[in-house]
């Protein structure tokens, strides 16, 4: 597959064509496709327009930013000045930023043209994306399946080729997820490599959330390397994974969250390709123990999406409860470094149990699962993505085919710390593209 948004701003640069042009070739597409989709859910057209004809202007001027004149979406939850950030709460449907976040500052200043945001769940919390202020976002390869969450609008917006970049975050596969459902790119990168200023709770300027990312969202690997460029604190290594040679873990279980036979087939397929590749491929690997490291992670999760707050009927956390669970997430991004030195290169495993679930109104601690015909919880799911969110290992999810429905299959790779250019470069190698 080519690079879509690279494309584009090589035709621009060309003068083949405008970024006035690719901006109204955009908005014409998200009008005529996006009313069963509900994607992009802010538009922000009239602006759009006037920035392109700026990009422009800067073309003509003789400038060459890396994304001049790109048209693209960002996620709800990140704040772009003038437009409301509500993180889907209708408490919040009128607070409007003055300031954009850190990454929309970085995209503007790189030349991209910013036409609106992408739909979410309540506050980010979901593997779906609907919300009292924006309605319902569906999957657009499946009506009334879900294109996940929580940046499920940016994954819906990249799947219908309305537009051919996003930025979306991820705290618990909130960008893997979604481009593992809808067949796109997304990467969860290092954490701290790129910035989350501009992306807190509706009005608050807050401090950066423990295991939250911001990451680049895109419909091939190459767009989505271009795009953690301009987004990313300091410059990432090049890439440098072989396939030849490789130490590779291939995870197809968990003591937690069972596969379908889709998924488990999708990682060994892939495993096989490895090793023809003349990687070495372990199947059986030696890994942190999954199982507690999964509950110390869904005991920081909730402290943290929450700021604290304990359960209904609960105690609060003590301040050297608090520090005993930062000690147990250091030591465990301790002992995945380890994994990812000692013993693997990367590792090889699923996004999640299925591909797109159907839509429905349930969270994610009541709603249920079919994996092959037995019902199964929803919540334990979330193991598969939470190796790399507990660890702060980058991730990339993947598209490697459809399973029998048409939906899309996506699988994702792990790697060491800062190695977020090298596994994006790996994952090409493996992605199969559906038709």
């Amino acid at each position: 597959m080519g690079s879509p948004a690279q494309d584009l701003i090589d035709a621009i640069a060309r003068g083949e064509c405008t970024a006035r042009q690719a901006a109204e070739d955009v908005i014409a597409h998200i009008e005529a496709g996006d009313g069963e989709i509900n994607a992009v859910i802010v538009r922000d057209f009239d602006r759009a327009r006037e920035q392109a004809e700026a990009a422009d202007r800067r073309r003509a001027a003789g400038e060459r930013p890396s994304l001049l004149g790109l048209p693209m979406t960002v996620k709800e939850s990140l704040n772009v000045a003038g437009l409301p950030t509500t993180w889907g709460f209708t408490e919040h449907a009128d607070f409007v930023p003055a300031a954009d976040a850190t990454v929309v500052r970085r995209l503007k200043d790189a030349g991209a043209v910013i036409l609106g945001k992408t739909n979410v769940p309540p506050g980010l919390s979901d593997l779906q994306s609907s919300n009292p202020v924006y309605g319902i976002t569906h999957n657009p390869h499946g009506h009334g399946r879900s294109p996940g969450g929580s940046s499920g609008g940016s994954a819906a917006a990249l799947a219908a080729g309305f537009v051919t970049a996003e930025i979306g975050s991820d705290i618990a596969g909130s960008i893997r997820t979604p481009a593992a459902f809808t067949g796109v790119w997304g990467l969860k990168p290092t954490h701290g490599v790129v910035p989350l200023a501009g992306h807190s709770f509706p009005g608050t300027d807050a401090a950066d959330v423990l295991l939250a990312a911001v990451g680049p969202m895109a419909r091939s690997a190459a767009d989505l390397d271009l795009l953690l460029g301009v987004i990313a604190n300091h410059p990432l290594p090049a890439p440098r994974l072989q396939p030849a040679g490789l130490r590779v873990a291939a995870l197809t279980r968990h003591p937690l969250a069972p596969l379908s036979s889709t998924i488990a087939t999708a990682v060994e397929v892939c495993a096989d390709r490895l090793t023809a590749y003349g990687a070495s491929v372990d199947r059986s690997p030696s890994l942190p123990a999954l199982e507690e490291l999964h509950g110390d992670y869904v005991r920081l999760l909730n402290t943290v999406m929450f700021r604290g707050a304990p359960p209904a009927g609960g105690e609060p956390l003590t301040l050297r409860q608090w520090f005993d669970m930062a000690d147990r997430h250091a030591q465990a991004g301790r002992a995945w470094d380890a994994v990812l030195s000692e013993r693997y290169d990367v590792i090889l495993a699923p996004v999640f149990g299925t591909t797109a679930f159907p839509i429905d109104d349930l969270d994610i601690g009541s709603r249920t699962l079919d994996v092959d015909g037995e019902t199964v919880p929803f919540a334990p799911q979330l193991a598969w993505a939470g190796m790399a969110a507990y660890s702060g290992l980058p991730a990339v999810s993947f598209p490697v085919g459809t399973d029998d429905l048409g939906l899309p299959i996506g699988l994702q790779l792990i790697g060491p710390r800062f190695g977020d250019r090298s596994i994006i470069g790996l994952a090409e190698t493996l992605a199969v593209h559906h038709a």
